[in-house]
């Protein structure tokens, strides 16, 4: 199996880090730099039809980020609720089905209702914005592995039915901002063979221009799948 330098990222997801860092470096609180975080979301989910991206997985809130401060959480709790109101009309304007991947059912239930009323009434778009919410990628492999055990067999396949994103086309290419190297929990079973950009870019600051860039540099990669 191979797939040789030219092809195309169907698959994109973002580890976005680096708000509170943005925000720190220019004397501003952190909220502000969770804002301007919102912002370049925005740009970016407007960039993904004109970049020939089929689905776009954004790590929004890890299981872990439960340990912030209780006022950062419910900063960034507030910034989601606002996102889904005044983003849905344009999702659904743009043909962009909202997919959660996580146990966002875990959130306060307002949040839930909307997120479950955006899914609903995003149902029929073409490209896909998958946001990971209340998300850990070792969670998801042991949840799938006994969903797995209950019909049977576990094997590779078996398991990769029962992840949050089975429904999804593989794993191309797995971008992190901020200058961090690590994945923090985020698509392990995915990423087994995605190809991955990491940039010193903090994620307030990174645009379309910036995404075009890396899959520029995954375009002229040959992907060899663990072949020669």
């Amino acid at each position: 199996m191979s797939d040789f330098s030219g092809s195309r990222a169907r698959h994109v997801a973002i580890i976005m880090d680096g708000n509170g860092r943005w925000a720190k470096r220019r004397g501003l609180p952190r909220a502000l730099g969770h804002r301007r975080g919102v912002e370049a979301v925005r740009k970016l989910v407007r960039a993904v039809e004109p970049l020939g991206i089929d689905c776009l997985t954004l790590y929004a809130f890890s299981s872990e980020n439960w340990k912030r401060p209780e006022d950062e959480i419910d900063h960034l709790m507030g910034l989601l609720r606002r996102f889904i109101e005044s983003d849905l009309p344009e999702f659904i304007a743009n043909d962009v089905r909202l997919k959660i991947i996580g146990d966002y059912r875990a959130l306060a239930p307002d949040i839930v209702d909307s997120i479950e009323d955006a899914i609903e009434r995003t149902s029929g778009g073409k490209r896909i914005l998958a946001v990971a919410l209340n998300y850990g990628s070792q969670q998801e492999i042991a949840r799938a592995a006994a969903l797995a055990a209950q019909e049977g067999e576990v094997s590779e396949a078996s398991i990769a039915r029962h992840l949050y994103t089975a429904d999804l086309p593989p794993l191309d290419l797995l971008i992190r901002t901020s200058g961090e190297v690590r994945l923090s929990n985020f698509l392990l079973w995915q990423a087994a063979y995605a190809e991955m950009v990491f940039t010193d870019v903090l994620w307030p600051d990174y645009t379309p221009e910036h995404l075009k860039a890396a899959l520029d540099a995954f375009a002229a990669r040959e992907r060899r799948f663990g072949g020669r």
